[in-house]
């Protein structure tokens, strides 16, 4: 039988090719492909064939890409992870809040909720706005929620906490109620001009202004280039992994390149544990 895994996987990538989130141009242009660039253009093409990407006449809008492939990872990781109780057991909560910017989202939960004091002292102190800036701004796209628990789940096989003890634990739903943040997905379709930065500056927010644990932070991804995608998976300190939605077909289309250079980017990228697959995430997230 198909493991469940490998089948929301196939599942991840029909999604994106029916909703023409990847597509192709009639030029033979992948929807995630640098046109100006010849390798980011070969590559991208054999991934879209490869996942029997459709042509369309226009591509879509990026900011409409980008909407959709969130709400495919998104889906895709409340298909699977939540199946894995044998390895991270709990009340778990999927939620994409990239179109909800407008509101300070992660001040809602633990170990963040510190902020949202802090976002109404900067609204109305512009001496400490010039001072703080953006420093402490987190707009997350997919948040995995772990939600407390009760003292009946907590002591279901023996007397493990009560009035005396274990006062202050944001897991124990009798101190507090709020979902706490077990992992930030930032998703970004492509990695163009400061995208790789602007994932980097994010992730070191969410280390510097928790008040606790501090998350899973990933970056799900669709870029083609071996280049782009170093420069934000090289490195330590800020974001844990990076995953590409096709790392399989990925690694296929570069080695068809005889682009050495790329090659051997990309197979460092995944022998050094920084590059993994889509089917990798939820895999992680149970750690």
């Amino acid at each position: 039988m198909t493991a469940v895994l490998t089948e929301a996987r196939k599942n991840f990538h029909s999604d994106l090719v029916d909703r023409h989130t990847l597509s192709l141009s009639p030029e033979a242009v992948a929807s995630n492909a640098d046109g100006s660039q010849k390798t980011s253009v070969s590559i991208a093409l054999s991934v879209a064939n490869d996942l029997s990407a459709q042509i369309i006449p226009k591509k879509l809008t990026g900011q409409r890409v980008g909407k959709q492939f969130e709400e495919s990872v998104e889906a895709f990781l409340s298909e699977t992870f939540p199946l894995f109780q044998s390895l991270r057991p709990g009340s778990w909560a999927i939620e994409n809040v990239g179109g909800s910017r407008a509101e300070y989202q992660i001040s809602k939960y633990e170990p963040y909720a510190h902020l949202a004091d802090l976002a109404r002292a900067i609204e109305s102190d512009r001496n400490l706005a010039s001072v703080l800036g953006n420093s402490y701004e987190i707009s997350p796209d997919i948040l995995v929620l772990r939600n407390p628990e009760p003292d009946e789940v907590i002591n279901h096989e023996q007397s493990l906490v009560d009035a005396d003890s274990g006062r202050h634990a944001v897991i124990r739903k009798a101190n507090q109620a709020r979902p706490i943040v077990h992992a930030i997905v930032s998703c970004k379709w492509t990695l163009r001009s400061d995208r790789a930065q602007n994932a980097r500056s994010e992730a070191l927010n969410v280390i510097r202004n928790r008040k606790g644990r501090t998350p899973h932070i990933a970056v799900v991804t669709g870029e083609p280039s071996p280049s782009r995608l170093a420069s934000l998976a090289l490195g330590t300190g800020d974001i844990d992994t990076v995953y590409h939605f096709a790392l399989a077909e990925l690694i296929k289309a570069v080695d068809h390149t005889q682009n050495d250079e790329a090659i051997n980017m990309l197979h460092t990228l995944v022998s050094g544990k920084r590059l993994r697959d889509i089917s990798d995430l939820p895999l992680d997230l149970a750690i």
